[in-house]
C-alpha cells in the first residue's frame, strides 16, 4: 500500500516512491494511517496504533546518535517500497523535513540539492536552521 499523492505532507522520491511527512502537533490527516513511522523527537512521542521508530532529535538540533538515526532513515527508506511511511517531528518543518531531505539523498538526489528537493516538494519551510542544511549536505 502506499500514500495518495494528492494527500497533505506526501511527497513523491525520484524512484516514485512516497512518503508522508507531517507535524504531529497538528490532528492526524483524514484518510489512510501510516503502516510505519519515523518520529524525530526530543523525548519519547506519543503510542501510535501503528508500528513506529523514535529517534532522540531535540528541537532545532541534529539527531543525538547520527548512526542509529541512518540506520532507522534506510529502514524507513526501504518500507516505502511497500508501505505507508511517515516521517514526522513536532511541527512538521526542521527534523522532519532534514529527515525528507536525507531519504531523498538515499533515494538519488544529489546531496547538495535534496534541501531544495523537499522544499519544492515538500514544504518552502522544511529544513529550519544552518546546521540541518550542513548535515543534509553530508548525508550518504
Amino acid at each position: 500500500m502506499t500514500w495518495d499523492l494528492d494527500a497533505p505532507g506526501v511527497l513523491r522520491l525520484p524512484s516514485g516512491r512516497l512518503v508522508r511527512g507531517r507535524g504531529l502537533g497538528r490532528p492526524l490527516p483524514e484518510g489512510p494511517k501510516p503502516e510505519f513511522a519515523l518520529y524525530l523527537y526530543g523525548k519519547e512521542p506519543p503510542a501510535v496504533e501503528w508500528e513506529s521508530q523514535w529517534v532522540r532529535w531535540p528541537d532545532f538540533r541534529l539527531p543525538a546518535d547520527k548512526p542509529a538515526f541512518a540506520a532507522a532513515l534506510r529502514e524507513a527508506w526501504q518500507r516505502t517500497e511497500t508501505e505507508r511511511v511517515e516521517l514526522a517531528c513536532h511541527g512538521g518543518n526542521g527534523r522532519t523535513g532534514t529527515a525528507l531531505a536525507c531519504m531523498a539523498v538515499l533515494d538519488g538526489v544529489p546531496a547538495d540539492e535534496a534541501v531544495a528537493y523537499v522544499r519544492a516538494g515538500y514544504s518552502p519551510r522544511a529544513v529550519e536552521t544552518p546546521w540541518q542544511k550542513r548535515f543534509v549536505s553530508r548525508f550518504g
